[in-house]
């Protein structure tokens, strides 16, 4: 797969795109989860209720919200990829994370679920052919492809992973930058 092309996506996922290193996305993706896992797994339960400031999310709720933003992406690439014409709706992130419960769920549970649901949509993703990772449709008033989705998957995954060491992790230790 070729990286998505700037007129692929609304440039607000710019940053995200650009967190994607390499030219396989696939082997990323798979990579990636294994190096996610391994990372979320060192932290321990009491530290993922961790919030470095009051109106901030704990770990458990980024981890969370990785969870619900990949069930939404791959849901949008597979409508996308399936010629869906209606528009799809956008989302209140705030809102999932905090009704999504995450504060009461073991932590090490919420980590094996976010390895699931990658394990779930690699399968899908490897099934899209070049027509369909080139299609396109309107999602939240926006034009954007199957391949930018697949992209911003992993590219908002690496996003929130590196808040978690810089903003969380580092102020946890008294390391703030």
């Amino acid at each position: 797969m070729l990286r998505p092309d700037k007129s692929d996506y609304n440039p607000y996922y710019e940053g995200y795109i650009q967190l994607v290193t390499g030219d396989n996305i696939i082997q990323f993706l798979e990579e990636q989860k294994s190096k996610t896992e391994k990372f979320l797994r060192a932290i321990s339960e009491q530290d993922s209720l961790y919030s470095y400031d009051k109106d901030k999310w704990t770990i458990k709720q980024v981890v969370g919200h990785l969870i619900d933003s990949e069930r939404i992406m791959a849901y949008r690439a597979l409508c996308l990829a399936r010629k869906e014409q209606q528009p799809l709706p956008g989302f209140e992130e705030n809102d999932y994370a905090v009704t999504g419960n995450f504060n009461s769920r073991k932590y090490s549970g919420l980590v094996d679920e976010l390895k699931l649901v990658r394990d779930a949509n690699l399968p899908l993703i490897r099934s899209f052919d070049e027509e369909m990772i080139s299609q396109a449709g309107i999602v939240n008033d926006n034009r954007i492809t199957v391949l930018a989705l697949v992209f911003i998957i992993a590219g908002h995954q690496e996003h929130h992973i590196k808040i978690i060491k810089e903003r969380y992790l580092n102020k946890m230790k008294g390391n703030e930058s």
